[in-house]
Order: structure tokens, then sequence, then C-alpha cells
């Protein structure tokens, strides 16, 4: 079983190996004419239930051959152009390099003497990202598995930062579409069932900051501590963009810890066009941004940034056999000591791969052209008297839904949207999202693939179209 150790002796295997594997996958790339088989999970289930883990095949290319019956042949392309779901993007190939150098030399970024070099190139990144951000020379971070990590550790850090004991009385504030990992963060920091406060948006689905400033009066007035207010630059549900230099004026009038969530609109960062849709975002004291969406990294890929890298001491905790407090005098730069993982992938190698290969302006052409692509989408939405489109994009998400000419009933629609994205799924043809909106059920589009065109976008309306009138026509049949 040694021979299956990667090492000096078995390079040359490792090299036909993953050579084999990277062959299969780009065959399968090639020849992908739609996102999704539409497998179900009754016949795609019993596939691998019979696989027996117990008895190995002992061959690569039997395995391979295995994986593309239970998983490659059915597994949800990104890349396709009509995949327009979820906050998924397609990858570029230097970072899946990356992904493939880190993999195989499996550094872990706890501490300096299992890493040395990569230690060093996610510390350049870190500040390379608070640059782009402007949080100054005091600024620091740490990568982490994504925006939820990344908001959970901004929030400890506010928690701690709020000084006091009885934590009954702190107060987060969030608007109302804000991302459901704050409340999950609150409840992780032991925080109370009331702690969370919802802060109502207007049309364009930003925050308010009247009801903002209220709320934050109101919370001083009863004694309680306002800890936290999360501005969010990129809803997932509508990839709005919280007006940040408002906020962070009531943050600092009344003292308060001001947290953006920008694991979408990070990549307004790289724009050459519309920077400044997140202008305020470097008045924050922590940011979470997630390359894995808006930069076209493999996931995972994240970070939290902030302002002043001495808060980053309420994650920190020493162990004599990992990170002894005699390492922080030798100046010996341990991650480990920012981080909430201990031992942690060394994901910052891949962006490092993509700004070395593309630069920070290739990566920021690629999300102004899903940005200006939304625009389209937009446009075909609001000129189409089959759909009621929600609101403009401020980045590259479009909810809408079907509106028959003849039904009137909000939950026949409402049937009628769900039926539709239930089948388009089931075809294969196209994937997209769905959601909420004023109780009502409507339909997504995430714009995160430059390949994508308004025409696949002009396709898969029509689709959508076709099967909600398929239903509705079927629904008129049984009740006849």
């Amino acid at each position: 079983m040694r021979s299956h150790l990667l090492n000096d002796t078995t390079a040359e295997q490792y090299r036909r190996s993953v050579t084999d594997g990277v062959e299969r996958v780009a065959a399968k790339l090639a020849t992908t004419y739609r996102p999704f088989t539409g497998v179900t999970v009754d016949a795609l289930a019993p596939r691998i239930e019979r696989i027996d883990l117990d008895q190995p095949l002992h061959d690569t290319t039997a395995v391979l051959d295995e994986l593309e019956d239970v998983y490659l042949r059915d597994a949800i392309y990104f890349h396709h152009p009509r995949y327009l779901a979820h906050l998924n993007c397609p990858v570029v190939i230097p970072a899946v390099l990356g992904e493939a150098v880190l993999s195989a030399v499996n550094s872990s970024l706890d501490t300096w003497d299992q890493s040395a070099g990569g230690t060093l190139i996610e510390r350049k990144l870190i500040d390379w990202t608070a640059g782009r951000i402007g949080l100054g020379p005091a600024a620091d971070g740490v990568f982490t598995s994504g925006g939820t990590q990344s908001n959970l550790q901004a929030l400890l850090l506010a928690r701690e930062e709020a000084k006091t004991e009885d934590l009954a009385k702190l107060r987060v504030f969030s608007s109302e579409v804000s991302h459901f990992s704050v409340k999950k963060s609150a409840k992780l920091l032991g925080l109370g069932p009331d702690s969370v406060v919802s802060i109502p948006v207007g049309p364009d689905r930003r925050m308010q900051t009247v009801a903002l400033a209220r709320e934050l009066e109101r919370c001083t007035q009863d004694g309680l501590v306002p800890m936290a207010v999360v501005a969010t630059a990129g809803t997932t549900d509508f990839g709005s963009i919280d007006p940040m230099p408002e906020i962070a004026e009531l943050c600092e009038q009344y003292g308060v810890w001001m947290h953006v969530d920008a694991a979408y609109g990070c990549g307004l960062l790289a724009s050459l066009k519309y920077r400044d849709r997140i202008d305020g975002i470097e008045r924050a004291d922590s940011v979470t941004v997630d390359y894995h969406k808006s930069f076209f990294q493999p996931v995972s890929s994240s970070a939290v940034l902030v302002r002043d890298a001495a808060t980053l001491r309420h994650a920190t905790y020493h162990a004599e056999y990992l990170n002894p407090r005699r390492m922080v005098q030798e100046r010996i730069p341990n991650q480990v000591d920012k981080s909430l993982q201990t031992t942690r992938r060394f994901d910052a190698l891949k962006l490092w791969m993509t700004l070395r290969v593309m630069g920070a302006d290739g990566i920021g052409q690629l999300f102004d052209e899903v940005c200006e692509l939304a625009q389209e989408g937009w446009k075909l939405l609001a000129a189409d008297p089959r759909f009621d489109v929600v609101v403009e994009p401020a980045l590259s998400t479009l909810v809408f839904r079907y509106i028959p000419a003849s039904v009137t009933d909000p939950a026949e629609i409402d049937r009628a949207n769900l039926y539709a994205r239930k089948a388009l799924f089931a075809s294969g043809d196209a994937i997209v999202a769905g959601t909420k909106v004023d109780g009502r059920h409507y339909l997504k589009f995430t714009l995160l693939n430059p390949e994508t065109k308004a025409s696949d976008i002009a396709a898969v309306l029509d689709l959508i179209a076709g099967h909600a009138e398929q239903y509705l026509g079927e629904s008129l049949d049984r009740a006849c």
C-alpha cells in the first residue's frame, strides 16, 4: 500500500494518475451541452448505494470509470452558460492549477513551521485586499472557509469589542434581506433570540437608514448595547448594496462596530467601471469577502478583513505544542493566531496564481461583464409582459416571476412558477433559483458566467413560460 503514498519514489505514478483524471474532466467539459442531466435522487442513489467501500477496485482507470457513472456524468456544471441559479461561478484556469499544487504539497496554514512561504503569500494577499478596500495601514485578516465563517468571526470580534458581560443586552442590526449567517452567528455567539434586529428595506431592497437610526436610538434608550451593524454589499437574493456611507455615519455616531458582508459584492474591488457602487466600505471595522463568488475562484476561498489588527486577538489562543507565546516575541508569523480554524488549506494560493497570471484588471473585467449582462437581462424582463421583475440589478442578480395573462389568483401563479422551476431542473436544459418576495414565490437568475449571453437569458425565459403555461393548462383541465 505504500505505493500509493505521494513521495519521491511515486512521482511518476502521481503524474500519470492526475493526468488521467484531468483528461476525464477535460473531456467532460468539452462535451457538456447542458448544465445537468436531470437525474433524480431515486435513479442516482441506488448506483452509489451498491458500491462496497470495503472492496477496493485496485485500479485507477476502473475507479475513474466508476466515478464517471456516479458523479461526473450527473454533476451540476457551473461553467455552462445556462446555469443561472446560485452564487456559483465558473472558475479560472490559474486558480485550478493552484488547487492542484496546494493539494499535492498539502501545506497547513496554521503555523510557520508547516507552511513557510504559504504564510507569507496569504499575508500578502490579505494586505492586497485590505488595500483595495481602503482599510488603512493597521488592517489585517485571515483566509476562511467561506462567508458564513467570515461573518461569524467578524461578529465574535464585535461582541468582544462591545465590552459588556451581559450578552442579553447586545443587539446586532442587519437588513431584512441580509444573509442568514448573521442570525446563525448570533446564536453561536450566545446572544439571545431577540439579539438580531431586522431593519426594513425599500423598494430597491437596500437597508433603510432612517429605520436603522430609529432602532439604534431605541436600543440605547432601552439600556441595551448596540454591538454591530451589518451592511450587505450584495444581498444573496437581490444583489442589492446597502447605503454604506450613511450606515458608517450612524455607526460612528453611536460607537457601533460596522461589518460589511461583501461576500458577493467583493468583485467590485477589482472592477474597472463600478467600484463606486461600494463606496463607504473603507469605513468598515470588518469586511467579509468571498473570492469563490465574484473572483472566479474554486471553493473554498474567502477571507475576513479588519481595520485594526489588534482586534484579531479575540480569536487568539496559544498552545505549547503549536504556537506558544514566545513565538510572538520571536516574530514568528503563525496564522492560527488569527483564525477560528487550526488545520487550514492553502486556499490563498489559488488567488495568488490568478493575480499573477491574469491580474486584478482581468478579474474585474469578467465581473463587469456579468454586471452588464444583468442590465441586459433586466431590460428584457422589463419589456416582456409575461414577467414581473422586482428591482433593477446593482450587481448580477435578477428576481422575477411569470405572470400569466389569464390567471389572477396569486396562489395559482405561485404554483405555476414553482412548477416551472422544478420542470426546468428536471429537464436539465437550464437551472434557475427561487426565493420569496413579500410572501410570493419568485424565480432568480444569478449571473456569474461571462459566457452567458442575452440570448441565453431570452431562451431560458421562454422555457420558463412554456413550463408555466403547461402547468396552468393541465390545472385548468383538472378543474374541468
